[in-house]
């Protein structure tokens, strides 16, 4: 009987070297809640980084690509920026094309601040025409008049 009880003792002495097979998760649940907050907060902001004042129309929105849209604006001061790089207008076609040759949609989405004069955006819609970018779509503002009575 003496014998059994040194196994006793063996096992527990063995027991407390093994390495612990449980994971603790509440660390990484505090880190993924504090992640999900900051990009929650930090979504909103990386819309468009050109402010502008959009007209307002009763369009209906374009539905949704799985490829972030290729922006170019016209902000106040009517120079170019293709997504958040200023170009100039000499450059436009050339930088859109070397763009467009590495993406899979030929859309460009074109946002115009409402004060720009028409001239300027048709202007800029016309050399997108003629150097064969045809998918122009207008970026705007919901809630402007239906003018349907």
């Amino acid at each position: 009987m003496a014998s059994g009880v040194v196994k006793r003792v063996r096992s527990k002495g063995r027991r407390r070297n093994l390495p612990m097979s449980e994971i603790n998760v509440t660390p990484f649940v505090d880190v993924m809640l504090v992640l999900l907050i900051i990009f929650m907060v930090a979504a909103p902001l990386m819309t468009a980084g050109v402010p502008l004042n959009l007209p307002e129309t009763a369009a209906n929105a374009v539905p949704n690509e799985d490829e972030e849209p290729l922006m170019v604006s016209i902000p106040v001061e009517g120079s170019l920026t293709i997504m958040d790089q200023p170009v100039a207008d000499e450059q436009v076609v050339t930088t859109l094309r070397t763009i467009l040759a590495e993406r899979q949609s030929g859309r460009v989405f074109l946002r115009a601040d409402g004060t720009i004069p028409y001239a300027r955006v048709v202007q800029i819609m016309g050399a997108l025409n003629a150097a064969g970018i045809t998918d122009i779509v207008l970026v705007t503002e919901t809630g402007g008049p239906r003018m349907d009575g």
